[in-house]
């Protein structure tokens, strides 16, 4: 959730000081839970320990804007009349208004770190080339300071994926309650937060009634916005009832949000940064898909990648539209005619694929929503039902992927298997746990020497998310390592042979019993072993 880096980012009078406070928070930010439910924010140091980015996002390359970069003439020869500006940063800095005329004497590292992060601008600018020009434009149409058009690069460093312990998610870091508050829906198809569009909109809604409650007063605002509106104004009442000023500088806030304002007034232009060309029009455009659509059949009629489609349109989760909208689509302005007559010449029923499925003995309406990857309100709907009882014999339709599902890799469900995947470091061995009734990621991770919010980021969760009997975890433990020895831990693969016991194989290997256990939770929570069993191992293969 937003952290005073929010207020941070405001805080710049020219496009250096803004890129430069995007920067210097990539380091230290995190999500405040300013939009929880106590307007109380829990300020931790370090972006990569609060905000969970995706690793996805650099990958896809934005579509190349027809324009050109080497020059930015702001007058026509013909009629001699101011144009606009071809790079959008410039636009954004004529739109700066926020006053900081301000000399403080607690400004002095930050210019180090900015001096060794430079490719940080390069790639948030490269990020959020996709988003800016509407967020800029729609920010000068509430009237809102054009600054604010980066606190997506505080929030999430412009990764729309980017989802914090705190479970704020999106480009904005909403929580889910400030999401609904703002008319952001959340289900399983789809996640407003998410949604560029949609997430702006609510963004600007709240800044401009926080701007609204502090009478004007922008600094005030954007510290409510990331550290909670109820936290500001206590430290304002303190003040007052001690005769001190109320300006934002002189508040008792949180240290963590004291020590971002020095962050983000530093002047770097000394380093003569260059910012990433970002051309001063419309990246996208929305188009009225009139209904439920598969991403995959999208990007064919685009002619772009899957993955570009799920970057502008996050918001989805799934492999198609969500059923009951938005029925919109943001798509390349390059692409966007290809895609409308594309679009204008496709059947209703092929919109997605459709399987007829016959009900059989032991079926429940959830297990059949569950096996083809969708809910059970769809299946009610698509299929005319009044109740969730289903008959053996009966035909049921059901949309689904018209690809393989491994294709759609910016779902949800492919983005959790991605993130699943990948071991915090090296060595470390890969447990696959399914959640017990009862469980909790405390317990989970008190069980498995680790701490619950290692527990969550490693199975991108949030601390609060809702643990469900027969969710699938993964634990990494660490080996264990003997340094009398200097002895070196490897994952050993073992099948167990006709015979054997856990007790024989723990032997046979000099590992703890216990361990072989912790290791196998599905193998060692049954009461035989038998042969043909496989179990994973940490060995010792140098001392002993």
């Amino acid at each position: 959730m937003p952290t005073l880096n929010y207020f941070v980012s405001l805080m710049i009078k020219h496009l250096l000081w803004v890129l430069f406070i995007s920067l210097v928070l990539s380091g230290c930010q995190t999500p405040s839970d300013v939009r929880n439910d106590s307007n109380e924010t829990d300020l931790e140091a370090g972006v990569d320990a609060d905000v969970q980015q995706t690793g996805f996002i650099d990958t896809v390359q934005p579509v190349s804007p027809d324009n050109d970069s080497t020059s930015d003439n702001t007058m026509s020869a013909a009629t001699n009349t101011p144009q606009p500006p071809k790079d959008l940063w410039i636009r954004m800095r004529k739109g700066f208004d926020l006053n900081l005329d301000v000399d403080k004497p607690r400004l002095s590292s930050q210019l180090r770190w900015y001096s060794s992060h430079l490719d940080y601008l390069d790639r948030v600018s490269v990020r959020g080339e996709r988003y800016l020009y509407y967020i800029v434009s729609e920010l000068e149409k509430a009237g809102i300071p054009s600054e604010i058009a980066l606190l997506p690069i505080v929030e999430s460093s412009f990764d729309p994926f980017g989802y914090s312990h705190g479970r704020a998610s999106g480009p904005w870091q909403f929580i889910p309650s400030t999401g609904q508050m703002y008319g952001l829906d959340q289900n399983w198809w789809y996640d407003g937060r998410r949604d560029i569009v949609s997430s702006t909109q609510a963004a600007i809604a709240y800044l401009t009634r926080l701007n609204k409650l502090f009478n004007g007063n922008w600094l005030q605002a954007l510290a409510a916005y990331n550290s909670g509106e109820g936290t500001v104004l206590r430290a304002i009442r303190k003040n007052k009832r001690a005769g001190k000023p109320t300006d934002f500088w002189s508040l008792d806030l949180p240290t963590e949000t004291r020590a971002y304002v020095p962050k983000l007034i530093a002047n770097p232009e000394k380093y003569h940064y260059k910012t990433h060309f970002i051309a001063n029009k419309p990246y996208f455009e929305s188009v009225n898909i009139g209904g439920q659509l598969d991403l995959a059949q999208a990007a064919d009629m685009a002619n772009i990648s899957i993955d570009e489609v799920y970057l502008l349109n996050p918001g989805f989760n799934q492999w198609a539209t969500a059923p009951d909208g938005p029925h919109r689509l943001l798509i390349p302005v390059k692409k966007a005619s290809q895609f409308r007559t594309e679009l204008a010449q496709i059947a209703n029923g092929d919109r997605v694929t459709w399987v007829r499925y016959s009900v059989k003995s032991g079926d429940n309406l959830l297990l059949v929503a569950k096996h083809h990857n969708t809910t059970v309100a769809v299946l009610e709907d698509v299929n005319n039902m009044s109740s969730t009882m289903i008959r053996v014999g009966q035909e049921l339709m059901i949309p689904v992927a018209g690809n393989k599902i491994e294709s759609y890799t910016l779902s949800s469900h492919q983005r959790l298997l991605a993130k699943q995947s990948r071991a915090p470091s090296r060595n470390r061995i890969k447990i696959n746990y399914t959640v017990s009734p009862g469980d909790s990621l405390w317990l989970i991770a008190n069980k498995y020497d680790t701490n619950s919010k290692t527990l969550a980021r490693w199975n991108n969760m949030g601390l609060a998310d809702p643990l469900r009997a027969g969710k699938k975890l993964v634990v990494w433990l660490a080996p264990k390592e003997d340094n009398s020895n200097r002895s070196v831990m490897k994952k050993v693969t073992y099948t167990i042979r006709s015979g054997e016991s856990l007790a024989l194989v723990a032997n046979k290997f000099r590992v703890d019993l216990n361990d072989i256990r912790k290791w196998n939770p599905v193998v060692g929570g049954q009461k035989y072993v038998q042969p043909g069993d496989k179990v994973t191992l940490l060995v010792n293969v140098v001392g002993g």
